[in-house]
């Protein structure tokens, strides 16, 4: 008797389906290899990013007889992908919040890649000029709705921890831009493409190289479901389900059970948010779409919110203006330095070495078929060197920014940027030591640490149903800055080289003072979030 009851096996305990919040579901989800693999994606698509805006400022130099560039075209093309941003921005936000982020991030990865592959084959400054914006204004849907995406497959807790992962695959993307337009720029091959004619050259596979990550995260994000987030306030419940029991099994590797989720329970804040969507969603006619677009912004610009807005818009326009406008010319100038000392020239500004090595493009237009010895086919390795540099020396600087932003508080940090980086510009107008001269345009443009610093200052600024608009729409004056401070750049660097750094060092030393007036900026709050590095874009 004893050995048959001994027998008897212990019945197994039996899980019950459980009612939970969203962000519970989240949580019994884990923490695994799916969240490692969308925070590649994610950082990966960021650098792409940073590819597609700032990558062609290293093909500039070296383009410039094939495509016959005056200093003007240089700079509107410098400025373009900038501008295909602008346009398009509110157009992918408002389609990510109502069609789906998966939706959106897909399909501009693939026309971004598109765009910049056909980019690469042009011969004409106009056409290279419509497909460069069109790759902004692609990579844009990508880049404005990343973040929602990311953030939507992560509790609250582990939110900010996937974002900051994100940033250190940004940030690895931007120390790589350097070493890849080394690798890529720096040959010496060329070959004709019959029937086109087209001379294939280096800085043609360097754009297709810089399209590649879209092309990569496009398909690796095909296996990917959409937000689940996304699909709940939708009002599909039970596929958001299937998608974290999808996340808990690809975190467990299968080792554990099913996940066994009876529904999620609507908070507040979801229902409020479903009741917007639902209205946005039945919004019917171009009118009242423009209607409930100006309804989302509006509030922006009127009392008591006008002057915060105003505000931290000027502060990013400034910033934008010397960061990425005047960083579009920074491998072109350094360059021409370079090439001036190599004739035995130690003494000289920057500026006179742009108008010693300037060439003048309309003479070429007549004898395209010779040889012309001035162009440059190559970058010197000191504009690499300077630039990878810069790139360092952002990654150093917003780590330390966020471990003593909490400490000293935001105005000191605005304040000592801003007026090193704006005393830095000026000064490059009278220093005749180049190598001096080529750190101080490095200070000059590490005042893109301020952009970061200028988003959390907004996230205190504005309530929680305006922050992310407040945030888009002072990213928006900035990337109109960098737009404005790379034609700025175009139209006066062969001929009043000097009047651009006096506008960038007194823009920036202007927005130390302006800093003074941003509301509330006087107080610390110990318990803010640290801010993430990938702002710079």
């Amino acid at each position: 008797m004893e050995n048959s009851i001994e027998s008897i096996p212990e019945p197994k305990p039996v899980t019950y389906p459980r009612h939970v919040t969203f962000d519970d579901a989240l949580s019994m989800a884990k923490f695994g290899k799916f969240n490692y693999i969308i925070i590649i994606i994610s950082g990966t698509i960021l650098a792409a990013v940073l590819l597609e805006t700032l990558g062609i400022s290293y093909v500039i130099p070296v383009a410039e007889c094939d495509l016959l560039l005056t200093t003007k075209e240089k700079g509107v093309l410098s400025a373009v992908s900038f501008a295909g941003i602008i346009t398009s921005s509110h157009l992918w936000g408002f389609l990510a919040d109502t069609r789906g982020r998966k939706k959106v991030i897909v399909p501009t990865l693939f026309l971004t890649f598109t765009a910049t592959v056909i980019s690469s084959f042009t011969t004409s400054f106009w056409i290279i000029a419509l497909f460069r914006f069109l790759a902004g204004f692609f990579i844009s849907g990508s880049s404005a709705t990343i973040y929602a995406y990311l953030g939507e497959f992560h509790n609250k807790r582990d939110g900010s921890r996937a974002i900051m992962g994100a940033s250190f695959v940004f940030g690895i993307g931007c120390l790589m831009l350097p070493g890849i337009a080394f690798l890529v720029i720096n040959q010496e091959w060329e070959f004709s493409i019959p029937y086109v004619n087209i001379v294939y050259r280096p800085w043609r596979l360097f754009l297709a190289v810089c399209g590649l990550p879209s092309l990569v995260c496009g398909l690796a994000l095909l296996k990917i479901p959409e937000s689940p987030k996304f699909t709940f306030i939708q009002g599909n419940a039970e596929k958001s389900i299937e998608t974290i029991k999808w996340m808990h099994k690809l975190n467990t590797r299968g080792k554990e059970s099913a996940l066994q989720i009876a529904s999620i329970l609507e908070e507040a804040d979801v229902q409020q948010t479903k009741k917007q969507r639902n209205e946005t969603g039945h919004t019917k006619g171009f009118v009242a779409l423009m209607k409930l677009i100006w309804n989302q912004t509006a509030p922006l610009f009127m009392s008591p919110h006008l002057n915060k807005t105003t505000i931290i818009c000027v502060l990013q326009f400034g910033i934008y203006l010397s960061s990425n406008g005047m960083y579009m010319f920074f491998p072109d100038i350094l360059n021409r330095a370079a090439e001036l000392q190599e004739t035995g020239v130690n003494r000289t500004t920057l500026c006179n070495a742009v108008y010693a090595t300037r060439i003048d493009v309309s003479s070429l237009i007549h004898n395209v078929t010779e040889v012309i010895p001035e162009c440059n086919q190559k970058l010197d390795i000191i504009a690499y060197e300077h630039s990878f540099i810069l790139e360092l020396l952002y990654a150093l600087g917003f780590a330390v920014i966020g471990l003593i932003i909490n400490a000293i508080g935001k105005l000191p940090i605005l304040v000592f940027v801003f007026v090193c980086c704006g005393l830095s510009g000026i000064l490059i107008i009278f220093i005749d030591i180049p190598l001096l001269a080529m750190w101080l345009y490095l200070v000059l443009l590490t005042c893109g640490y301020c952009i970061s610093v200028v988003n959390a200052v907004t996230v205190d600024l504005f309530p929680t149903n305006l922050r992310a608009m407040a945030v888009c729409i002072s990213l928006m004056f900035g990337r109109l800055g960098s737009v404005v401070g790379a034609n700025m750049v175009g139209l006066l660097l062969d001929t009043q080289c000097e009047l651009t750094f006096w506008i960038s060092g007194v823009s920036l030393i202007g927005c130390g003072v302006l800093s003074f007036f941003i509301p509330n900026i006087y107080k610390r709050n110990t318990a803010e979030p640290r801010v993430s590095v990938s702002s710079r874009l």
